[in-house]
């Protein structure tokens, strides 16, 4: 039986690592995609045969508890919508942005990887968020981290509401 050439088999098995690091939307970090993320066990069952929900007359009402090192909390602040428009006093980082990548996206950005995902073992920061409310009238509860390549491709598409991942050690 021949043998295949190591730089060939090297090649490979870099090619699917690769490939199973890369977040569902295949884009490199900072990039952001108008892509469809499944729904997390804490959203309806409307989310999961909806993949982009329409805005509502519920619009969107959410609570960030941010942690800058990853234990106690550092600042709590909301994020009202209507809409793609920010709504009341959003005291989120940048609420015109948040608003209208949630209104785009829903409740989906909310939901974790998948437990086969693979993800590339990096940490940016130690930083935390605990996100709590209601998107297009759907109930959200999440947390974010920068522990992580797939961890902090989720924050990267919710950087209106949770500030840019950079991220300090």
């Amino acid at each position: 039986m021949p043998r295949l050439p190591l730089a060939l088999l090297t090649m490979t098995a870099a090619a699917l690592l690769l490939a199973g690091c890369a977040d569902s939307g295949g884009s490199p970090a900072g990039e952001s995609t108008p892509e469809s993320t499944p729904p997390s066990p804490s959203t309806s069952s409307a989310a999961a045969s909806s993949p982009a929900p329409a805005p509502d007359s519920a619009g969107t009402s959410l609570t960030v508890d941010f942690s800058q090192d990853g234990t106690a909390t550092t600042d709590t602040y909301t994020l009202e919508c209507d809409g793609a428009a920010p709504a009341g006093d959003s005291a989120a980082p940048d609420p015109a942005a948040a608003c209208a990548v949630l209104a785009a996206q829903g409740a989906a950005l909310f939901a974790p990887p998948s437990a086969d995902t693979m993800c590339t073992q990096m940490i940016q920061g130690m930083q935390r968020a605990h996100v709590s409310g209601t998107v297009n009238g759907e109930a959200v509860d999440a947390d974010f981290s920068l522990t992580n390549g797939c961890e902090i491709s989720r924050w990267e598409k919710l950087t209106g509401l949770l500030g840019p991942a950079e991220g300090t050690l």
